[in-house]
């Protein structure tokens, strides 16, 4: 939402939209909404390929991300990645909230790149936890519910949990997973096996 608010104070012409995977919280149905009334914008959804989506609910059951890594990759491929790309190609440019302090897979995140001449703008990279939770305070900018119960990352329902004191802030994600580096695809090569920033 701080993003969202960042936007919206420059007064400049912007879309919203959002990747609706059929498998998020209730409560981020309820974000869309006070988004839709607090700024006065549409948030456009963006929803999975039903045919790609039943397919591989299908081949591998509604709970295939807990049966491996590959198929939790391929859920989020299918379910955010794909969608995404579809929705991007409306767009020269984009912006992203990613936060160097969110994890060491975004460590070296850029505030400006370039992918297939498409800008990818993440302005806040820079910006800490703290810094965050000010501005929210300042300008009495929305919150998640369900960041008050200890999320600090918000996907799917079945893939993201509160994290334990002292935990990074991914740790919610895909936490039954060991080992592994926690993207799903869509700011990263999903294994980040070569670190690219997407």
């Amino acid at each position: 939402m701080v993003l969202l608010d960042l936007a919206w104070r420059t007064r400049l012409p912007f879309r919203v939209f959002t990747l609706d995977t059929g498998r998020l919280p209730e409560e981020t149905y309820t974000m869309l909404e006070t988004a839709r009334q607090r700024y006065g914008i549409s948030v456009e959804v963006v929803t999975p390929d039903p045919a790609e989506t039943c397919a591989m609910v299908k081949e591998h059951g509604p709970n295939l991300f807990h049966i491996g890594p590959e198929l939790r990759r391929m859920c989020c491929n299918v379910r955010k990645v794909r969608p995404l790309d579809r929705k991007l190609q409306e767009f020269d440019a984009w912006a992203s909230g990613l936060r160097r302090g969110q994890g060491r897979t975004r460590a070296a995140v850029p505030k400006v790149s370039e992918n297939a001449g498409r800008l990818k703008l993440a302005p806040v990279a820079d910006w800490s936890a703290e810094k965050v939770n000010a501005y929210i305070k300042e300008y009495d900018v929305p919150v998640h519910p369900l960041f008050e119960q200890g999320y600090t990352s918000i996907g799917c329902a079945p893939c993201t949990r509160a994290i334990l004191d002292g935990e990074d802030e991914r740790a919610g994600r895909w936490w039954w997973e060991e080992n592994t580096k926690k993207e799903c695809g869509i700011h990263f090569a999903p294994d980040c096996s070569d670190g690219a920033y997407i």
